[in-house]
């Protein structure tokens, strides 16, 4: 009918960032509140998923997805993949949540993505099971310059504990930021955890996902506007670290 029409109309639109801005920084071990699920069973993914096979479960993890750049652009590559982005900025999430949904609407695409808002840091082993995820991204993540403030880094030797958990035997976390000193920060601790191993440079030429990293996401965008104009707060060369799994 004529109602549901405008509303197709009116949800196709993508939404504008400007109505959704937020400030780029957020404390992770301050008490907010998330709606997470006590364990992994107790997700109800269809909502997420409407159109999702009941054998299918999340692969692809972006740990501050930001506002879904790199959720879009892999989303067409792997069809089949369910992938899951999650952001603790609450009026970032609303955008990708929103945006998803536009392009849903446009296209009858984009089912295999989605978002949450939560906190990585301390709920992973509520969504994930054991050996669930096959990908984890850390693209551009805030690297907290403050020597106090390196506990809210995202990847440090606790996290890393559960990271693998939630990751199966040969899956990848891919990392890449402009920021020499978090890059030796990622690299020198998952150089030091017993379960990662690095990929060599010459295996990620053929890696299809590696282009996509440096900028799908508006973190990425900036950091190459900014690199244009010399005003990069990182020393301007993009540095990317992929880590595999072992076999226990």
């Amino acid at each position: 009918n004529i109602m549901d029409g405008k509303r197709k109309q009116k949800v196709a639109e993508l939404p504008q960032k400007r109505f959704y801005r937020q400030r780029a920084h957020s404390n992770p071990l301050s008490d907010h509140s998330f709606d997470d699920p006590i364990k992994p069973s107790d997700k109800d993914w269809k909502v997420h998923y409407p159109t999702m096979k009941e054998d299918q479960q999340v692969e692809f993890l972006d740990i501050g997805c930001g506002y879904g750049g790199l959720l879009v652009e892999l989303s067409p590559m792997f069809p089949d993949v369910l992938m899951l982005g999650i952001e603790i900025r609450v009026k970032v999430c609303d955008y990708v949540h929103d945006r998803i949904e536009a392009l849903r609407c446009r296209e009858d695409k984009y089912h295999n993505i989605s978002v949450i808002r939560t906190n990585a840091m301390k709920f992973l082993p509520n969504y994930f099971k054991k050996g669930q995820l096959t990908k984890l991204f850390f693209l551009y993540p805030d690297p907290h310059f403050k020597k106090k403030k390196h506990k809210w880094r995202i990847i440090n030797s606790t996290l890393l504990d559960e990271y693998a958990y939630v990751l199966r035997e040969g899956g990848l976390i891919y990392t890449i930021t402009d920021v020499i000193s978090m890059n030796e920060w990622m690299v020198s601790h998952l150089d030091a955890h017993p379960l990662f191993e690095r990929v060599p440079e010459e295996q990620l030429e053929s890696d299809e996902i590696i282009p996509k990293l440096y900028n799908s996401t508006e973190e990425g965008k900036k950091v190459y506007r900014n690199k244009s104009k010399g005003e990069n707060h990182g020393d301007g060369v993009i540095r990317v670290a992929v880590f595999r799994k072992l076999s226990v």
